[in-house]
């Protein structure tokens, strides 16, 4: 069994590079965030010079040290988030009651617990100026994480690196905050995960040197379609080629705040793609009704901020299907091919958020923060009184939600509850939501 050992490599902190806002311009803007414990950062006056991120892979048959790895995979425990959204941001929050490993079923991430506590997260730019300084570049998302009980200790960030290919030697991890920059060395890396240990909180994202070799990684080809609307037939399809570790609730969130309504049409993303690498896409039918622009296209791998197309397919005429085809433009080997139903994804509307496409459960986690916002007392009132006629809920949930004052705390605990007892569940409530206030769910995108 091969064991990656500890990476080494040099820490440095940055003080006074840029201003403080510039570094994470976001937080600055939120007088609700408190200025984070910049305690595990050690002060320099003057710059040491970088060092190339090194590791060594040692070869080992004994079982107690394969233990950690196996334990990675199988005694984390998964959670869904609660989810505050505005225009500009969406906020995550797990509420730990005991110790353990807890992995975040929106963003990859995992916990390690010492404890109880309240952990509060979100997906914030990075300041790639900052980077170049130090001649490194994203690797993944940078989180900005905050326990005011201390209590995680233990960080693992989900990389698109394949470990066979030596991509991970490459890696580290930037502590980011109001005081600058350090970079920190993986306690350990996993085929999936960076694990940092950590005291202080900021943010926190993956980093690879600029001048790391293009090796191949893992990606996702995600669809984004604009139907046709009534009476013009055409429609477009944008493909974009990212990195795996992306977050898709963020790429959605980003792609509708940038173009407005479309629809996230779900297939199987996965591939693999080398960085800086140009790629083609071709479609079937292939013919003057379909246009591809551009013919090929870069993969940008460091891409976690804007995600835009690398494609767009034109379709002049309504089409049920089309296959796609990405091919590498140096061997014209196809590294990603799939036949994409576009009849599902209806007709386009003029306002609401689109989740056909999601599961029923899944769709009420999209529009989750617009029904807590939207519904009305009397409405809830209705809904409730549907769920526990059909026995979608039970006598001890209405009376705790009876209990409550507020209409948003009811509004949660009812979507809450009912989308974790699966797709069944979550499709009666949808039916009997629609029934009850049809303007409402046609501007939550569920009819």
């Amino acid at each position: 069994m091969e064991i990656e050992a500890p990476v080494t490599a040099v820490n440095y902190s940055v003080t006074n590079t840029l201003p403080a806002h510039s570094l994470l311009q976001i937080f600055s803007s939120d007088p609700g965030w408190s200025r984070r414990d910049s305690s595990c950062l050690p002060r320099s006056s003057s710059m040491p010079s970088l060092s190339q991120i090194t590791s060594e892979k040692i070869k080992t048959l004994t079982r107690a040290e394969s233990l950690p790895d196996m334990l990675l995979k199988t005694s984390f425990e998964e959670f869904t988030p609660d989810i505050t959204a505005d225009e500009s941001d969406e906020t995550y929050r797990f509420q730990c009651s005991c110790p353990g490993l807890y992995q975040c079923s929106v963003t990859g991430l995992v916990f390690h617990m010492e404890g109880e506590g309240d952990v509060v997260y979100r997906i914030v730019p990075w300041t790639r100026r900052l980077l170049a300084q130090h001649h490194k570049k994203p690797a993944g998302p940078l989180f900005d994480i905050k326990c005011l009980q201390q209590s995680v200790c233990q960080l693992h960030l989900p990389h698109c690196e394949i470990r066979s290919t030596g991509g991970c030697d490459f890696l580290s991890v930037a502590h980011v905050n109001d005081e600058g920059i350090e970079f920190i060395s993986p306690h350990r890396i996993t085929e999936t995960h960076v694990i940092i240990n950590i005291t202080g909180f900021s943010g926190f994202g993956i980093v690879k040197d600029e001048d790391s070799p293009p090796d191949l990684v893992r990606a996702l080809v995600l669809l984004f379609y604009r139907p046709p609307a009534d009476p013009d037939p055409e429609s477009l399809l944008n493909v974009l080629l990212l990195p795996r570790n992306v977050v898709l609730r963020d790429v959605q969130r980003i792609r509708k705040k940038l173009v407005g309504d479309e629809n996230y049409i779900e297939t199987s993303p996965h591939c693999k793609l080398h960085p800086n690498q140009e790629y083609s896409l071709s479609t079937c039918p292939e013919d003057n009704s379909v246009l591809v622009q551009p013919t090929e296209a870069e993969f940008d791998c460091d891409n976690y901020d804007n995600f835009f197309p690398s494609f767009q397919v034109s379709l002049e005429t309504i089409m049920k299907h089309i296959n796609l085809f990405l091919r590498d433009t140096n061997s014209s080997h196809s590294v990603w091919e799939r036949r994409v139903c576009l009849s599902s994804t209806g007709v386009r509307r003029s306002c609401g958020p689109s989740s056909v496409n999601l599961r029923p459960n899944d769709r009420l986690l999209e529009i989750r923060s617009s029904f807590i916002d939207g519904i009305s007392g009397p409405v809830l009132k209705s809904l409730l009184d549907k769920l526990l006629e059909k026995k979608v809920m039970a006598d001890s949930e209405r009376e705790s939600v009876d209990s409550m004052k507020n209409t948003r705390d009811k509004a949660r605990f009812v979507i809450d509850t009912v989308r974790k007892k699966g797709e069944a569940a979550s499709s009666e409530m949808i039916e009997f939501l629609c029934e009850a206030d049809p303007f409402l769910c046609e501007h939550l995108g569920l009819i």
